[in-house]
């Protein structure tokens, strides 16, 4: 049996397909774990089953309310892989909480299930009630497979959260399954484990139930927040998630709110030339954004934003929490 997706999509056929696992990515390095020492461990019991998850937490220990930042782990981490954010919120004096939500995404309690939805809420009530955090001064970032997780919680969290910050991130895992199938990537796998239970046996109709780009947006509870989408223009030929993701997801977004928003959206054009030639041919000067060029911007109000930079899989290095208005 044959599966065609969308025209960007690998076409796969056949059966029995066998996947090898390539290096991590960049942001996908699970192995440093090196955190500083204001920064705390601590442990959420979950609303949902009654399990403990950690997390890394700090409290700024400055007067008055101070905005929190959720900053959530990559595809193949879990709360202990180092997050440079912390040390950006404790210079600043924020509030910060990292939190596991299962752990990598390579099992059906994680990758997008109603339990990492769960959890995610959990540590933002949870670091509510253990700093002084002004409730409409709440930011969620991440990158790779925290990009993933962070427009998971634009989509479905209960809380009133200001702003959204997606770089890198997977946004259709039908689509990200049979791309990774194409370049032998160990994310096939994680995938079909998560949605199945069996690493070589994907569940389309799973995959989709827990890909952003096929859920219901809630315009009504994120009228007041903002959601901006960064990729690289070189990911997907040197990082591992190809840049229909964030350019797809934010038309998604950006239909839902207004379908008659056309000069909103990222022309199929576009796509097409930045996929295939990784520039835009008359893009002219658009600026930078964390000292790298953008290659193409656009934005729906101040609802969502994509911004394509020069670069690959990741989160540049720079002031990322620039957004964050000033402290009252």
């Amino acid at each position: 049996m044959c599966f065609r997706f969308f025209s960007i999509t690998l076409l796969i056929c056949g059966s029995g397909i066998v996947v090898s696992a390539q290096d991590s990515p960049k942001w996908d390095d699970t192995n440093s774990r090196d955190w500083p020492a204001q920064a705390k461990r601590v442990s959420i019991r979950s609303s949902a089953d009654g399990s403990e998850q950690g997390a890394y937490f700090y409290a700024s220990p400055a007067a008055g309310l101070r905005p929190l930042i959720v900053s959530l782990h990559t595809w193949s981490g879990n709360f202990q892989q180092k997050d440079t954010v912390a040390n950006l919120c404790i210079d600043k004096g924020f509030n910060y909480i990292h939190p596991d939500f299962r752990g990598p995404n390579n099992k059906p309690q994680a990758c997008g299930s109603e339990l990492v939805i769960s959890d995610i809420d959990d540590a933002i009530t949870w670091a509510l009630a253990n700093t002084k955090t002004d409730p409409e001064n709440i930011h969620v970032i991440g990158v790779s497979g925290g990009g993933y997780a962070t427009v998971l919680t634009y989509m479905k969290s209960r809380h009133k959260i200001r702003s959204f910050s997606a770089y890198a991130g997977i946004y259709n895992l039908v689509d990200w399954y049979y791309e990774s199938v194409g370049r032998k990537a160990k994310y096939a796998g994680d995938i079909a484990a998560s949605t199945s239970g069996n690493r070589n046996e994907l569940n389309v109709d799973e995959a989709k139930k827990r890909s952003p780009f096929f859920m219901q947006k809630p315009v009504t509870d994120r009228s007041k927040s903002t959601l901006s989408i960064y990729c690289g223009i070189h990911d997907g030929y040197t990082g591992s998630v190809p840049i229909s993701h964030s350019l797809l997801m934010y038309n998604k977004l950006v239909a839902d709110f207004s379908p008659e928003a056309p000069f909103s959206m990222v022309p199929q054009e576009y796509i097409q030339s930045m996929l295939r030639e990784r520039t835009l041919r008359g893009g002219g000067d658009q600026g930078t954004i964390l000292g790298r060029k953008i290659i193409y911007k656009n934005q729906y109000q101040d609802k969502v934003s994509i911004t394509v930079f020069e670069g690959g899989h990741e989160m540049p290095p720079g002031e990322v929490l620039a957004h964050i208005p000033a402290i009252k």
